[in-house]
C-alpha cells in the first residue's frame, strides 16, 4: 500500500511545492504556493493537524493573488521536534513565525491562524505587530479574554478539561496511540460535522502521527502554555483583525467571539451558526471568500 502523501503533492497545485526552512534553530517543512512577488500569507495549522489542514484555502488564495507559506509548525508533520517542553513556549513559537516571514525576504505578511495556529497568531500581533499586515483567526479567542472567561465561567472551565489531562506525563500519549491513533481519529470525525474529514483525510492525519516523537512534541505545546507562562508585552491588537466562528465549537463558549474583539482596535466577526471548532474544513469556500475580502486581494473567481 503506498502511504498517503503528507507533503506538497497531496494538493492538486502546480505552483505548490515542499521546502525546508532553518528558522531559530529549527527545520520546518513549509509548503511553499504562488507567485514569490505577491503579498505573503502564512497560514497556521492547530492541534492534532499539519499544513494539510488549510488544504481548502491554499489554491483559492493563490488565485487571489498571494503568495502562500503554509508550515508544519514545529513538534509537527515532517518538521524537526526539539527534545522537552520548554522549546514549545509561546515566544519560541512566534520566533518561528518571524523566522518564516524572513525567508522570504519580507519584513511583514498577512497571518491566519486556527487552533493553536490561531493562539499564535494573536500572540504574534501583541508581541510583534510591525511584523503582521492583517490578522485573521478561526475559533480560538483573545488570551486574555479566554483567561477572564475560564475564571467566571464554569462552563469554559468543564470544556477544557483535557488541557488538564494533557499536563499528565505519557499517559496522553499512550491514550493517543492505541488502536492507530483512533481517539485522535474520532475527535476529528465526531467533534466536526459529517464529510468535513474523509477516510484518506484521516489516514495522511494518521501518518504525521506516527512519526517518532510526534505525539509527545504536540502535546509539549500544552504543557509548555502551563508550565511557561510567556504573555506578550501588550493586550491590544493594532492591526485589522478577522475572527471567524464555527458557534458549535464544543470546547469554547460562544461568547468568546463577542469578548475577543474587546482587545482589537479594529476588530470584525463573522459568525457560522451550524459550524464547529472545524469551520475551515466544513465551510472552505466562504471562508476562503471572507480570508479574501479581509486581506484585500481579487474576489475568488475573478
Amino acid at each position: 500500500m503506498t502511504p498517503p502523501a503528507t507533503d506538497a503533492s497531496a494538493l492538486d497545485l502546480p505552483s505548490a511545492e515542499s521546502t525546508s526552512r532553518e528558522v531559530d534553530g529549527v527545520e520546518l517543512h513549509v509548503v511553499a504556493a504562488g507567485d514569490p512577488a505577491d503579498p505573503l500569507v502564512v497560514l497556521l495549522h492547530g492541534f492534532p493537524e499539519f499544513w494539510y489542514g488549510w488544504r481548502g484555502q491554499i489554491g483559492p488564495l493563490v488565485d487571489a493573488g498571494y503568495r502562500v507559506l503554509v508550515p508544519d509548525q514545529r513538534g509537527y508533520g515532517r518538521s524537526e521536534r526539539p527534545d522537552g517542553v520548554r522549546p514549545y513556549r509561546r515566544r519560541e513559537l512566534v520566533r518561528d513565525v518571524v523566522g518564516l516571514v524572513g525567508t522570504e525576504g519580507r519584513e511583514s505578511a498577512h497571518v491566519v491562524g486556527h487552533d493553536w495556529g490561531a493562539v499564535v497568531a494573536w500572540d504574534l500581533a501583541c508581541r510583534r505587530p510591525e511584523l503582521v499586515d492583517r490578522l485573521a483567526v478561526v475559533n480560538v479567542p483573545h488570551p486574555v479574554a479566554f483567561r477572564r472567561t475560564l475564571r467566571s465561567n464554569p462552563e469554559q472551565f468543564r470544556r477544557s478539561w483535557y488541557v488538564l489531562l494533557f499536563q499528565l506525563p505519557w499517559l496522553p500519549e499512550r491514550l493517543a496511540a492505541r488502536d492507530d491513533f483512533a481517539l485522535w481519529a474520532r475527535m476529528l470525525r465526531e467533534d466536526a460535522r459529517p464529510g468535513a474529514f474523509t477516510t484518506a483525510d484521516l489516514e495522511r492525519y494518521r501518518a504525521t502521527w506516527r512519526r517518532a516523537g510526534a505525539p509527545t512534541a504536540m502535546l509539549n505545546w500544552y504543557r509548555a502554555l502551563i508550565r511557561y507562562p510567556d504573555d506578550p508585552p501588550r493586550e491590544r491588537v493594532a492591526v485589522p483583525t478577522l475572527l471567524l466562528w464555527g458557534e458549535a465549537d464544543r470546547a469554547l463558549v460562544p461568547e468568546l467571539a463577542r469578548r475577543s474583539l474587546d482587545y482589537c482596535e479594529t476588530g470584525r466577526l463573522e459568525r457560522f451558526p451550524a459550524a464547529t471548532h472545524w469551520v475551515h474544513h466544513e465551510q472552505p469556500d466562504r471562508v476562503t471568500e471572507l480570508l479574501v475580502e479581509h486581506l484585500g486581494g481579487r474576489a475568488v473567481g475573478e
